[in-house]
């Protein structure tokens, strides 16, 4: 109230030029201006060179993990890693384990694909109606359509089903249960169904026992044994996929066989029995000197940023303490050891790839270097573009992770963290001078209002003794 009062009255003194005549309005803004302009001069200052860091520092951490990004892509598809191919893609697919390498060739016949076992119920009147509540217990192991070999090493499930409980309660009742059984209803030409389906592998076969609810029968119809079912229930058996590898005999529970020899994993799709298909690793090592050259160039860009950005005049980061370690690991890239697993002779640093450090920091190929590596040992080369715990990869990875870990309080994440925390410091200062530059404004407009009044005041008194005086002088005259 008291602000506006006095708003008001300055703004009538200044409006009728009352007073001094002075606008003191405009006054009392820039003294109170003044009063705080080197305080506000210097926080816009810091602000605008914590803003300039910032920004450095976010340059070169995203232009290094965009690098380790780009880098990564490029040996998961396969492009320098020797990748697989099965010459007959109706029999398999092969792929190489995160971390392997794979070398030579195969032969490879498929004699038998995994399989699930899958059992029907009866047919039912309705998918909706009733059938039955109690439970249903699920035992586990070797079927073969005639006789049921349980495996005691996997334990029952027992499926509680409800009062009132329909198929369609039950499949879900099921699905739910964890039981690694599946169910779902059916509609046949006959009527609806419940049908059963279990993983793949010899020893997922399954039985069905039913236990009713007294007062509630009817669950027992769906309760399923070789001998006391009827077999033609039985649609599918489980059984595992059986395969030679090299002549070697070898089965696997599911199509997917897992790593069976170095860098190779199947998915089996079909049989060839009596006709043996190969499978072979492409030499892909061709592309390492392009790939070499095109991460120098990515490299360089970062370290063109980095050197800009810590030059010790005029540099927003120099001094700062991640991109200094960001530097030092840089400059010790060539003789990193990316393979600590590698064979005594095989490559296992970047030199070895022909990376090569000049003074300014900044990186160049020694191509005469990398193709004698890659002459002298093709496949230890491939191994170094993995995506494995080693390798180029990793490295670069596991840099692009500590530029961008708060963790490390080296790291250019935690000195982006830091200014931004300083940022914000300077943004609450600004605002806090910000309101005592207001108030100080007010309690200037406030003493210069009742100055300009007494002024006023005087003025007007020392005009009636004027007028006063020179009518004296009149009257005397």
């Amino acid at each position: 109230m008291e602000s506006t009062s006095n708003s008001t009255a300055s703004s009538i003194i200044t409006t009728l030029g009352a007073g001094s005549g002075v606008n003191m309005t405009q006054l009392a803004n820039d003294l109170a201006a003044a009063q705080f302009q080197q305080r506000n001069d210097r926080l816009a200052a810091k602000g605008e060179l914590l803003a300039q860091k910032i920004s450095a520092a976010s340059n070169i951490k995203n232009g290094f993990a965009t690098l380790a990004s780009s880098l990564g892509d490029l040996v998961r598809t396969g492009d320098l890693a020797p990748l697989p191919k099965v010459a007959d893609s109706a029999v398999a697919t092969a792929s190489t384990p995160l971390g392997t390498i794979g070398k030579g060739s195969y032969s490879l016949e498929v004699s038998q694909l995994a399989k699930r076992q899958v059992l029907t119920g009866p047919v039912m009147v309705s998918a909706t109606d009733p059938v039955g509540a109690g439970s249903l217990t699920v035992r586990f192991g070797k079927m073969d359509g005639a006789t049921f070999t349980e495996d005691t090493t996997q334990a029952a499930v027992d499926i509680t089903i409800d009062s009132g409980s329909s198929l369609t309660d039950i499949a879900s009742a099921i699905n739910a249960s964890g039981a690694d059984v599946s169910a779902y209803v059916a509609q046949t030409v006959d009527g609806p169904q419940l049908v059963f389906k279990g993983p793949e592998g010899e020893q997922s076969g399954f039985v069905i026992e039913a236990t009713e609810t007294p007062g509630e029968p009817g669950l027992a119809a769906l309760a399923w044994q070789p001998g006391s079912g009827a077999a033609t229930q039985l649609k599918e058996v489980s059984q595992d996929a059986l395969f030679t590898l090299d002549g070697l005999e070898m089965s696997s529970k599911t199509n997917t066989t897992g790593q069976i020899a170095p860098g190779l994993q199947l998915t089996l799709t079909g049989t060839n029995v009596g006709t043996p298909t190969n499978i072979t690793f492409a030499n892909t090592t061709g592309g390492v000197p392009e790939t070499m050259s095109d991460l120098v160039t990515a490299l360089n860009e970062v370290v063109a940023e980095l050197n800009r950005a810590t030059n010790v005049e005029g540099g927003e980061l120099r001094g700062d303490p991640g991109a200094r370690s960001l530097r030092q690991s840089l400059s010790q890239l060539p003789g990193t050891v990316v393979m600590p697993n590698a064979a005594p002779d095989a490559p296992r640093t970047l030199s070895d790839l022909g990376l090569v450090i000049n003074r300014d920091g900044t990186f160049k190929i020694d191509n005469d270097r990398l193709a004698a590596t890659i002459e002298r040992d093709a496949e230890g080369v491939a191994a170094m573009f993995t995506t494995g715990l080693y390798g180029v990869y990793s490295t670069f990875d596991k840099l692009a992770r500590s530029a961008g870990s708060t963790g490390d309080a080296n790291s250019l994440a935690s000195s982006i963290k830091r200014y931004e925390s300083q940022a914000q410091q300077v943004t609450e200062m600004t605002a806090e001078i910000a309101e005592k530059q207001e108030t100080l404004r007010l309690q200037m407009v406030s003493r210069f209002a009742k100055a300009d009044a007494r002024v006023a005041a005087s003025q007007s008194t020392l005009t009636f003794l004027k007028q006063q005086i020179d009518a004296w002088n009149s009257s005397d005259n």
